[in-house]
């Protein structure tokens, strides 16, 4: 019998209208249980509260290995891989993570589905079947997972902080796991991996250290009934709970200035600290309070200084890496080339900002002011996808008492101004650790860091080294912020007279297009802004597209300092550079959201080209070009993909070479040109009235359009943008091979991708219908069984309303070629799945995709991404959702049978596909024969290919209209 509490006890948002009951199970297992009447998606995650810190020493990457099989079967239901194929028919998707204290197993299923789906997921915890066939090919994933990881500077330089620990400490610990780690050692040591597995999950897995969260669409009494009926089974060893016992650090581990060498371009200081665990003081904030104070980026900010000498582009700070014993402050820093010649005064100024807050003291109204804006936020906070709620909560309860678990530590309400200077007295030069990245240490490094061969060479440093360092930094006004005026003081919700579904064409003109959809479903004073600027000489080469993204960004900025405020207060902007022009989004509360957006615009109208801020914003964007050569082979693949089919893109390859003669005054002659002709698409949203929406679009006009020197003419009919996809030719099947930019990247990939049509409801669905039927088995087949690699995915793909389905695997297994060979023999045997399946089986996954398609939207940024694809790719089928429903209701097996007969299948009549071929250095001798082989469909170069192809034609028409 479980015992349970309402509600009454929990803290809430205000507008938050679900109901929670808080129970323990007679086994110990805590459960929050949330009802909501208006979800369209079930959820549940189970919390266990051991992870990679229990690891057994030589076997590292066990829990991990662990948290793989519970996945694969269990006792009542023995068909391997039935749980995902279950969750996934239903409409839902399933995944779990380790972490270092807890793992956490989640998914989310239509509602008609969510019973069974628990009752599966339940036998994760009750009784896994980990078979040894399944246990060595899973190893296989969790080193496929490791390789893919490997030349990743986030896990390396995160290893590398965890090396120079204490080896004893489990946060000196390699999480993740490897074939080494997991098969050859042990074997070695005459150790059998699965019986170790067995045992650890035996010894770990105990009702009393989980917590479980569930969400659905039924009352709390039923969801009670269904939740001790399906985890009271699982056993409750009372074990206790894992804590750490000591620092991770010790004295040899502090004071310390690292220098190590990156995979990417561009230098690096993290500057941390070991803290109090803000854990223990999560009302008062003192990491919050000091994050908020260092990592501030207003005017006579360390940030702002850091950037005005030219030094710096990014800074953040904040607690990481903590736990309840122990925890990291942390400073992160990007460095410009100069900057990285500064870093003793960087270092310096940083401190004189720390030694800035002990002589101001703890501020009472940055602390109250601070708490307002928390407040707002966390009562006024969006829906989000019921699995990411699950998930925050259940990793919130191990930590939080009951009445907090949905808070978390968002809630700072307690001024203790002891608190907060405790720790700031902790973030000293005494217990500093520097990690210094840059490529400019190459050769420089004595060591290397064991699990991802990170360069690395480690020097002590003085508190009295820092401190000369201090009295030598430049003599900078640094001073605390300001109070914050973007803070809303009216979050008072508008009267909608007209609960539109859809939204409307307020206004067009020569100039714009205003879209309108005033919020009818969400009830929250905010606003979603988008202003497209359509510039046709922004995208109109090579040239004209990197200097169209050096002006997004030096544009935000010279807005940066006082922009900053808004985003503190919850509005947030971006300006993005597109095929063609350039796009200014604005999202948050409504009440002051007008006033950052007619400073923007006169930004842009008065904008000036700052010699200093351009070469810094130059460098910047050359070495975005430059990384992105060290993005992962199937991230490649699939850039290769879109630029042989998108008309109009050019090559990064061609930017990169152009930056280095791009000047400052290349730019300055560009940016009035590029205006100078323009039209803007606007889609306004939320808690804004019509008559608001119009008086802002007229603003815009008029500072662009309608001064006595406008910046900004209306484009000539010719000028209007379209958006074209080459056509492939059916009973083509064209391959582009590649090698893989970084020569030392060992995993290659295959994108294999099937062309269907224009957007067309009957199709679409059909489509829609076979992806969704064939998703698990692909993954299932070909990563899980063949185990070709980690990331093995089947997803439709949509480019400007031509519709297709892509393959994308990544492998260090298989080359390219064999690959596509491994996807060619999944189609032929999935083809007799198909054709086996019956009337039954195909209703059930037909009414799964009927309840995905009529899933509300969560909240209004989900809203207004569906409504801008819409307006964006040309299509305007606002009521696509209610259409494609009715196309569903009527299909047939036998039509679908038809689809794949006609698109998929080898040999289809109307199959057109296109394969990108990444190679590794594993297969490089496999690119070296593709690449040598004369073939009639083999793509040699993008540009020639895109120029010899037809094209579709392009749903945008004059601005509002559909061109038929």
């Amino acid at each position: 019998m479980a015992v349970g509490n309402e509600d009454r006890e929990i803290v809430k948002a205000r507008i938050d209208k679900r109901d929670y009951r808080r129970i323990v199970l007679r086994n110990s297992l805590q459960v929050l249980l949330i009802s909501d009447p208006d979800t369209d998606k079930c959820a549940a995650s189970m919390d266990v509260g051991v992870g990679y810190y229990s690891d057994p020493a030589g076997l590292e990457g066990l829990a991990h290995f662990l948290e793989h099989m519970l996945f694969y079967a269990s006792e009542k239901y023995p068909v391997e891989d039935s749980y995902s194929k279950y969750i996934s028919e239903h409409g839902g998707s399933t995944n779990a993570f380790t972490s270092s204290e807890n793992t956490n197993y989640f998914f989310d299923v239509n509602t008609d589905g969510f019973e069974e789906a628990l009752d599966r997921f339940a036998q994760f915890f009750t009784k896994p079947l980990m078979s040894a066939d399944a246990t060595m090919r899973e190893i296989k994933a969790v080193d496929s997972e490791n390789q893919k990881n490997l030349l990743s500077d986030v896990w390396r330089m995160n290893q590398l902080q965890k090396h120079l620990s204490d080896e004893d400490h489990p946060y000196h610990k390699f999480s993740t796991g490897n074939w080494d780690t997991l098969e050859v050692r042990p074997k070695a040591k005459g150790i059998d991996t699965r019986n170790e597995l067995l045992k650890f999950y035996e010894e770990n897995y105990s009702a009393n250290l989980m917590h479980l969260v569930v969400y659905t669409n039924e009352s709390l009494n039923k969801i009670q009934n269904l939740v001790e009926e399906k985890f009271q089974d699982i056993r409750n060893s009372n074990i206790s709970c894992f804590r750490t016992h000591g620092q991770p650090c010790t004295s040899k581990h502090l004071q310390i200035l690292v220098k190590t060498v990156p995979i990417k371009q561009g230098h690096k200081l993290k500057i941390l600290w070991p803290v109090t665990p803000e854990i223990r003081h999560y009302t008062e904030g003192p990491c919050r309070y000091l994050g908020h104070l260092i990592g501030h980026e207003g005017e006579g900010s360390l940030y702002y200084i850091l950037k005005k000498l030219g030094w710096a582009t990014a800074l953040s700070a904040g607690e990481s890496d903590w736990s309840l014993d122990f925890s990291f402050f942390k400073v992160v820093i990007d460095l410009t080339d100069v900057g990285h010649e500064h870093t003793q005064d960087i270092i310096g100024l940083l401190f004189k900002y720390i030694e800035l807050l002990q002589q101001s003291g703890v501020c009472e109204w940055i602390f109250e002011e601070l708490s307002a804006v928390c407040e707002t936020k966390f009562h006024y906070q969006d829906k989000i996808p019921p699995s990411d709620y699950v998930v925050n909560i259940s990793s919130n309860m191990k930590f939080y008492p009951a009445k907090d678990w949905l808070t978390g530590s968002s809630l700072p309400s307690k001024f203790s101004p002891n608190v907060i200077q405790m720790v700031l007295d902790q973030l000293s030069p005494n217990n500093v650790r520097i990690f210094w990245e840059s490529k400019n240490f190459v050769g420089l490094t004595d060591k290397v860091e064991p699990w991802y061969g990170t360069a690395y060479s480690i020097e002590k440093i003085t508190g009295s080294a820092i401190q000369g360092w201090v009295l030598s930094a430049p003599d900078e006004n640094m001073h605390l912020p300001s109070p914050n005026k973007f803070i809303p003081t009216n979050l008072s919700l508008k009267t909608v007279q007209e609960k539109v579904k859809f939204p409307v064409l307020l206004s067009r003109s020569s100039y714009s297009a205003l879209w309108y959809k005033p919020d009818t479903l969400f009830s929250t004073p905010k606003a979603y802004v988008k202003i497209d600027f359509n510039c046709p000489y922004a995208g109109n080469s090579s040239e004209a597209e990197v200097l169209t993204h050096i002006f997004t960004q030096l544009l935000m900025d010279c807005l940066n300092e006082y922009a900053y405020y808004a985003q503190v207060a919850g509005l947030y902007y971006s300006i993005n550079h597109t095929d063609g022009g350039f796009q200014l989004t604005l999202f948050g509360y409504n009440h002051k959201l007008r006033l950052l957006l007619e400073t923007i615009v006169e930004k842009i109208a008065t904008f000036q080209v700052k010699t200093d801020r351009f070469s810094v914003i130059k460098e910047m964007v050359t070495k975005e070009y430059q990384n992105f050569k060290y993005q992962q082979p199937y991230q490649q693949a699939m850039y290769y993909c879109s630029l042989i089919l998108q008309d109009q893109t050019w090559p990064w390859i061609e930017q990169l070479e152009l930056l280095p003669a791009i000047q400052a005054d290349d730019l300055a002659k560009f940016v009035p040109v590029m205006l100078s002709r323009t039209f803007l698409e606007c889609y306004i949203a939320g808690n804004i009235e019509s008559h608001e929406a119009e008086s802002m679009v007229r603003h815009i006009e008029d500072v662009l359009f309608k001064c006595s020197k406008p910046l900004c003419k209306s484009l000539f009919s010719s000028q209007h943008l379209t958006n074209r996809i080459v056509k492939l030719e059916t009973g083509t099947n064209y391959f582009y091979p590649a090698e893989c930019l970084n020569p030392d990247d060992e995993n290659s990939a295959l994108v294999h991708y099937i062309q269907v049509g224009p957007d067309d409801f009957k199709l679409n669905v059909k489509l829609q219908l076979f992806a969704l039927i064939a998703k698990q088995p692909t993954y299932y087949q070909l990563r899980t069984v063949e185990q070709l690699g980690y990331i093995t995915v089947l997803m439709q793909r949509n480019d400007c309303g031509i519709r297709g389905l892509q393959f994308i695997i990544q492998s260090t297994v298989k080359s390219p070629g064999n690959i596509e060979q491994r996807v060619e023999a999944f189609l032929e045997m999935f083809e007799t799945k198909l054709l086996e399946m019956t009337v039954d089986e195909f209703k059930s996954n037909v009414n799964a995709l009927i309840d995905m398609k009529l899933e509300k939207h969560k909240n209004l940024r989900e809203e207004s991404a569906f409504f801008w694809r819409e307006i964006s790719d040309g299509t305007l089928r606002f009521d696509r959702r209610d259409y494609e429903v009715e196309a569903l209701r009527q299909l047939t097996l036998n039509e679908l049978i038809d689809f794949f007969n006609e698109y998929v299948k080898d040999g289809a009549p109307r199959k057109k596909t296109l394969s990108v071929r990444v190679h590794g250095n594993r297969h490089s001798s496999e690119y070296k024969a593709e690449a040598s082989e004369p073939h009639v469909a083999k793509i040699d170069n993008i540009s020639t290919f895109r120029k010899s192809q037809s094209l579709y034609g392009s749903f945008k028409g004059l601005s509002g209209q559909m061109k038929l």
